[in-house]
Parts: structure tokens; sequence; C-alpha cells
């Protein structure tokens, strides 16, 4: 996770006009790690085709990695099928190379035009594995949040210190910051439950 390091300067004046500042800051910090959970659990596989599990695939397109939607159509077309329709058919063999590459365990087929991909039911064993996967990602995020609150706890302090605001404007601010983190941890919690209901349904 990237959003974790802290970004506010250790020395000088704070960087902040007002407390009203420092909270909107962190909530754009949070929201941004919202928007990277979206995207991490779009990959973890479920029982179900989705499109979302291609979303890391890199095709080695004349030797520069590309997302595989920049070569092909793709499209679900039944609850345990993922057709790929490459735009150049010349790119089968490396779509369906770096699918086989992926540790997604997936095992593509081409007719010569396009590629299908069965999606295989999962086994106990790796819903089990799916899961804790998808709870170090969860709580990897949840980290990231914590670290921007510890940011934006210490912004305030820094203002009360510098005496921008007063010790009640401080007690609110981290009141304020403390609610907004709850709020964005229920978020994560939320959505790794329900995927976790995806991958566990048989």
């Amino acid at each position: 996770m990237k959003h974790g390091s802290s970004s506010s300067p250790a020395q000088g004046h704070s960087q902040f006009k007002s407390v009203k500042e420092v909270e909107a800051h962190a909530k754009a910090r949070m929201e941004k790690v919202l928007a990277d959970l979206t995207h991490a659990m779009a990959s973890v596989r479920t029982g179900r085709a989705n499109i979302g599990l291609l979303e890391g695939i890199r095709v080695d397109y004349y030797g520069t990695p590309t997302p595989l939607n920049q070569l092909a159509n793709l499209h679900v077309p039944e609850p345990a099928l993922i057709t790929i329709q490459p735009w150049d058919t010349s790119q089968i063999g490396p779509i369906e190379k770096a699918i086989r590459n992926s540790d997604l365990g997936l095992n593509p087929m081409n007719d010569g035009k396009i590629i299908r991909v069965p999606i295989p039911p999962l086994t106990q064993e790796r819903r089990k594995e799916l899961v804790k996967h998808l709870h170090s990602v969860a709580e990897e995020h949840r980290i990231a949040l914590r670290n921007i609150r510890r940011d934006a706890n210490e912004a305030v302090k820094k203002m009360s210190k510098e005496k921008l605001i007063s010790e009640d404007d401080e007690r609110r601010a981290h009141e304020e910051i403390q609610k907004l983190t709850d709020a964005e941890i229920a978020k994560v919690d939320a959505a790794a439950k329900a995927k976790e209901k995806e991958i566990l349904a048989v």
C-alpha cells in the first residue's frame, strides 16, 4: 500500500490553515485508499466469471507489457465463462500465455478468433486461501487508514501548539478525525465481508 506513508512535514509551520483543511485532506486520502481497495478486491477470484478477474493481466505486446483490456474485448456470456476477442488475432498466443502464467489457475482455449476462459469451480482449499488473502488485503488498507488518521492528528496537534486553534478545537478535531476513520474502516469491513460471501458462495 502506498497510501500509508506520512506526508506531513515534520518541521516548519503547519501546512494547513484550518482544522477543516486537515479533515478534508485526510478524507481525500482515505477515499483513495477505499478506491484502491475496490480495485484490489476486483482481482480476487470468486466462483463466478468476472472481467475484473483479468484486470491484472499484462500481455507482452511486441515487447511492451500491455493491459489485456487494451488488446481485446472481454465478455462474460455465462456465469462460468469469460470470452476474449483480440482485435489483432496474432495476439492470441501471447494473451493465452499471459493468462496461463498468472496465478489465477485458469486454462484458456481458442478457436483461432476467440479465447474462451472457463472459470472452474473453487475447491474448499482454494476458497480458504482466497479468504485469507482477502483478509490481508483488507488489513493493509485498514493500516493505511490508521496512518492517515495519525498524520491528521499530528497536523492538528501542531496547529494547537502554534496557537492557531484552541484546545477545544483540537479536541473536537481529534473526535471528527476518529469518526471519519471509523466510518472508512467500517466501509473496508463491509466490502471485505461482501467479497468473502462471494468467495464462499457455492
